[in-house]
């Protein structure tokens, strides 16, 4: 009986054991299969969601060369591994008893475990640098196009330093890296027992290993001469006056480069015969003897730039010179710049403003800053609305021609109850903004508020808004689901919501795997359980406009500043300007970091409604977007729809960059250019009561070559330490102009006031100052708008808001005076058509004013004027008492003047 319960004991033991077995393999599997589910859970969605835009072939190129760069690095980096550790196994096996060594070297099986996991996980992190850094290089590389420009020095296209360098630079210094890590660990490994003595096979290893970092460190060093042509260091302690290829790298660096290469190749053949000969101390002459040469090539490097360099600087640069201007200017497209002289005459009259009455009629006397306040506080209604930008665009308006700020009106669900945010109300109610808010950049009421063009909630106005719904846009909005079986929250309409349904097809169908697929890429349970939704339902994944884009692609840097237009159709879309940037242009000076080559070759359309994308390609001859052309060839299209076209902004970060790098580089004497003697910079101004730089803006204005207005960026200069004008630049916004760059220059021996030198005119004078601090002193804040340079014909006038703003949180900022200056002239009043009235009659005291008028309403406008003037003498003489008792400290008494001061001028409104 005992035996037989014993055997049957036994039996149900081996049983338990081989299920236990094949559930452990299973589960196992499973594991596996879910880790490497999780892992590429994202690649799915991703497909799915480029898929559902029509973008798969962009996901799927760059998929597949991170796929095959990929596979390239951990072949690399795992045979380099699993190469490297066999031969220490054998070196160690060789070298010692079996009993002297642990298991898991002496053990065949278990050695070739170990060193394949090992080699694999080097495998995966070599793979990741490959992929992760290389594929742009990669592609780049294979498709890259022809600049048709070749360096001086080299003879090679400017294709070569910009798409083949990086590529070999990048396979060279990771094969360099694998190489230096590899022999780091035969050092670790031979170490012990002095094996790197002993061991012909370790000695052997080694030198096999110095041997590739030779080779590899002279392609490191024929390949620096061409890198001269990308920098301005000349050794490690100086810089060049030129960016690019020196004087000093011409006679110095590269021929030590190419000893350097030379004697690496050398020195790693000598290492490899010392070390197999065992002749250890000789393997450390040729590293002494490299150190060495590259301590004389950089102190010879120092005195040929001390010595040679320096004294006759011009004379030695001059050539390197005349490449650096050349090649930056055809870097930043300066070479196409239109130079043209600008009189800079006082001859403003009235037929002056007659003929450009369009231009008068779009002065920007409301900024967008204090507006944004104003959109915020009276266009939006609910506090769940939010204004997060306003943007300057131009219309033609009931057929005349009209510069606008236009905002949209997004929703920001952070603002809702806290009772209502739910997960119900953020993900399929509260889905979208509505409509956008408008206004005149010149006209305000009477009030100081700007004059609405399109307000309220439907839209009203001057456009029809179709299509008023937006479910993209700047808000960092999370992702909604549409066609719920909720509907969605449209507008308010007095104690009533008004709801609406999605109509387009444009999201992510919710249907079948994709439901699962999302509700697990969303951590949402609900999502994958809610009755709520339904076959119909479709999610709108990533509804942030700028991070849609860069998922779509990121190979293309975007402005931080999109901006709502209304397209004919009635509906809403965004406009994107992407940047195509290079590192590695020769000669060219960077204007940030490393980036020494800038275009705006392509503009991105975003559907507010739809979410869908459109890349167009505006400057089609552009090597390098010809580039991602062949990269990418269904991304770009060519054709754009021209209620698309007609809102294209030249973007203000491209056109700084241009501006900035032209103050330098406009100088085409060579001696000129290089001493800086005509160096421009941007002027100042003060704004909203501090000094900043100024700013490019848009504005309406009639060319001189030109008969109707157009929408122009501009910019004043400004000499390097002076403060007057000496010239402007400014680029073409409208039709087949549309990028058009152009300098007015002024007469360099005539004075054109600069900015600056008119916000300090307008401290100085008395009038407008004391004005401005009795505003202050009165509980309100004064708020000097943007200052505006406006060249009409063949002169320029200046035009600055003046906001006032109460202490009150919910104050609104209004504009309470218009400043404008012309000439020696500065006025001040209420509006710009007033100012401007009053400025031709200082300018030219006969305008339009006749005789019988004139002796009629001479008599009342003196006794007006002598009573001002009367009254600002009794005000002024109140705030000097005002001061001299706060000075002393006598509160009561200073409160008593200062409502005086607020009587008086109460009476005079």
């Amino acid at each position: 009986m005992d035996n037989k319960t014993t055997n049957i004991n036994t039996k149900q033991k081996n049983q338990l054991k081989k299920f236990g077995t094949i559930a452990g393999k299973i589960f196992g599997v499973l594991v596996v299969f879910a880790i490497i589910g999780w892992l590429s859970l994202h690649w799915v969605v991703d497909y799915i969601w480029m898929d559902s835009l029509g973008f798969k072939e962009v996901y799927t190129t760059i998929l597949s060369s991170k796929v095959i760069l990929g596979i390239i690095g951990f072949v690399v980096f795992f045979i380099s591994a699993y190469f490297t550790a066999s031969w220490i196994r054998r070196g160690y096996v060789s070298h010692f008893n079996k009993s002297q060594l642990p298991a898991f070297i002496s053990n065949k099986k278990w050695s070739r475990l170990t060193i394949a996991g090992l080699s694999v996980f080097v495998g995966f992190f070599g793979s990741s640098i490959v992929q992760g850094i290389g594929w742009e290089l990669w592609l780049k590389f294979l498709n890259h196009t022809s600049f048709g420009i070749v360096d001086p020095h080299f003879d090679m296209d400017v294709s070569f330093y910009m798409f083949v360098l990086p590529f070999i630079k990048f396979a060279v210094f990771t094969l360099l890296g694998l190489a230096v890590f590899l022999l780091l660990i035969e050092m670790g490994f031979y170490s012990p027992y002095q094996m790197y003595r002993k061991s012909r096979m370790a000695q052997f290893h080694m030198g096999v290993t110095l041997g590739g970092i030779g080779l590899l460190l002279a392609a490191v060093h024929l390949l620096q001469p061409f890198d001269s042509l990308l920098t301005n260091e000349v050794n490690i302690f100086q810089d060049s006056v030129v960016h690019g290829l020196s004087y000093t790298d011409k006679v110095v660096n590269n021929p030590a480069s190419y000893v350097l290469a030379a004697v690496a190749v050398i020195g790693a053949v000598w290492m490899i015969f010392s070390l197999t000969r065992g002749k250890l101390f000789a393997m450390f002459l040729p590293i002494i003897v490299y150190v060495g040469l590259v301590l004389v090539a950089q102190g010879a490097s120092v005195i040929v730039q001390n010595y040679v360099v320096s004294p006759n600087e011009f004379s030695k640069e001059s050539p390197f010179l005349q490449h650096n201007l050349d090649f930056t200017r055809a870097a930043y497209d300066l070479e196409n710049i239109d130079e043209r002289e600008h009189p800079g005459n006082q001859s403003l009259d009235e037929a002056m403003v007659e003929r450009n009455q369009l231009t008068f009629d779009n002065v920007r006397i409301n900024d967008a800053r204090p507006i944004l306040d104003i959109y915020n506080q009276l266009q939006t209604f609910r506090t769940y609305y939010q204004f997060n930008d306003i943007d300057v665009d131009r219309y033609e308006i009931d057929g005349e021609y009209q510069q606008v700020f236009l905002g949209a009106r997004e929703l920001n669900t952070s603002d809702l109850p806290s009772q209502s945010k739910t997960w119900l109300n953020e993900t399929l109610r509260y889905t979208h903004g509505y409509g956008v808010a408008m206004s005149d950049v010149n006209e305000i009421t009477s009030q100081g508020q700007p004059e609405y063009l399109l307000e309220n909630v439907p839209s009203e106005g001057v456009l029809d808004i179709e299509t008023p719904q937006i479910y993209f846009g700047e808000e960092n909005a999370g992702n909604v689901i549409v066609n719920s079986e909720v509907d969605e929250f449209d507008y308010p309409a007095g104690d009533e919501n008004v709801s609406s349904r999605y109509e387009a097809d444009s999201g992510i169908p919710l249907s079948g795997l994709n439901r699962l697929l999302f509700s697990i890429n969303e951590g949402s349970f609900r999502m994958f359980v809610s009755e709520q939704l339904n076959e119909d339902s479709q999610l709108l994944d990533t509804r942030n406009i700028v991070d849609r884009v860069e998922r779509i692609a990121p190979f293309l840097e975007y402005d931080e500043d999109p901006y709502i237009f209304v397209k004919e159709d009635g509906s809403l879309s965004w406009l994107m300007d992407a940047y195509l940037n290079a590192e590695s242009y020769p000669y060219s000076e960077p204007h940030q970091g490393d980036e020494s080559y800038i275009r705006n070759s392509v503009k991105v359309e975003i559907d507010a409604y739809t979410g869908e994308v459109n890349f167009y390609a505006v400057d089609t001859d552009e090597p390098l977007l010809q580039t991602y052309q062949k990269m990418f060839p269904d991304l770009f299209e060519e054709e754009i729809p021209e209620d698309v076209q007609s809102h294209f902004r030249y973007p203000i970060d491209l056109f700084k960059i241009q501006a900035e790098m032209y103050g330098t580089y406009h100088m085409q004497n060579l001696e000129v250019f290089y001493n800086r003697e005509d160096y421009w910079q941007f002027p100042t101004e003060k704004y909203f009561n501090e000094d900043i730089e100024m700013e490019p803006y848009y504005i309406t204005m009639k060319l001189p070559e030109y008969d109707e207005e157009e929408f122009v960026l501009m910019m004043p200069y400004t000499p390097r330490n002076r403060q007057n004008m000496i010239a402007w630049m400014g680029v073409s916004n409208d039709g087949d102009k549309y990028g058009e760059t152009f300098v007015y220059q002024f007469p360099k021996q005539e004075n054109v006031y600069g900015p600056q030198q008119i916000e300090n005119r307008i401290n100085q004078d008395s009038t407008i100052s004391q004005q401005l601090n009795l505003w202050s002193q009165g509980g309100s804040e004064v708020i000097r708008g943007n200052l505006l340079a406006i060249p009409i014909e063949d002169t320029v006038m200046y035009a600055e808001p003046i906001y006032i703003e109460s202490s009150n949180e919910t104050s609104l900022p209004e504009v309470k005076q218009v400043i404008l200056a012309y000439g020696d002239e500065i006025v001040m009043e209420p509006t710009f058509d007033q100012a401007l009235e009053r400025m031709l009659g200082l300018i030219d005291p006969d305008v339009d004013v006749e005789e019988g008028d004139e002796e009629t309403v001479a008599p009342e406008e003196e006794q007006a004027l002598g009573e001002s003037e009367e009254m600002l003498e009794e005000i002024s003489s109140l705030f000097d008492n005002y001061q001299d008792a706060l000075s002393s400290g006598n509160w009561e008494e200073a409160g008593a003047i200062m409502s005086e001061i607020e009587d008086r001028l109460n009476e005079n409104e």
